[in-house]
């Protein structure tokens, strides 16, 4: 799975959530449930953005969000630990 995460986006996982790329990997690898459409407006993207919470190899809980290009590269917009709402939406619909 060919991860792209660019500069910005790495400074901001880094620096403002502290997550690795390893846990992001963790995170795909031990997802359960399925991707959902990312429906707000203001973060629509043309291949459409997608997300999923899952649990890296230590339990910690992320939200990823992401776009997947036609090529198969996976192009990472940011991942960091989900609110409560972000929690139950995923309960809802991401299983």
């Amino acid at each position: 799975m060919p991860l792209k995460i660019s500069q910005d986006v790495r400074e901001k996982l880094d620096q403002r959530h502290k997550v690795t790329e390893d846990e992001i990997i963790e995170c795909f690898a031990n997802r359960t449930g399925k991707y959902l459409d990312e429906l707000r407006q203001q973060h629509q993207t043309n291949p459409n953005t997608l997300w999923f919470v899952s649990e890296t190899d230590h339990a910690r809980k992320l939200k990823v969000v992401f776009i997947q290009h036609p090529d198969g590269v996976i192009e990472i917009k940011s991942t960091f630990p989900p609110n409560q709402t972000e929690l139950n939406i995923y309960t809802r619909h991401g299983y």
